[in-house]
């Protein structure tokens, strides 16, 4: 895997709160980050599993609700029902 790097702009208070937290955990701020931008990815991309479910289950039931009227609408779901 390649490595590279990133610049971004951070509140002074957050900076210090990184800073406390690496020497309290006596780790780099580079693993904090990173650490911290996996959990937050991983989340996302389970909330993001968990909509389509919901999606995919209200389609398959066929029963009409809000929900399932708004997810018809987003797409076309003939090719599986």
């Amino acid at each position: 895997m390649k490595i590279v790097t990133l610049s971004f702009r951070m509140s002074q208070e957050l900076r210090k709160r990184l800073e406390q937290t690496a020497r309290t955990l006596k780790r780099r701020k580079n693993w904090i980050i990173i650490q911290a931008l996996e959990e937050y990815l991983q989340k996302k991309q389970r909330a993001a599993v968990q909509v389509n479910a919901r999606r995919q289950s209200l389609l398959a039931g066929g029963k009409p609700n809000a929900d399932g009227e708004f997810w018809v609408k987003q797409m076309d779901s003939s090719g599986w029902k």
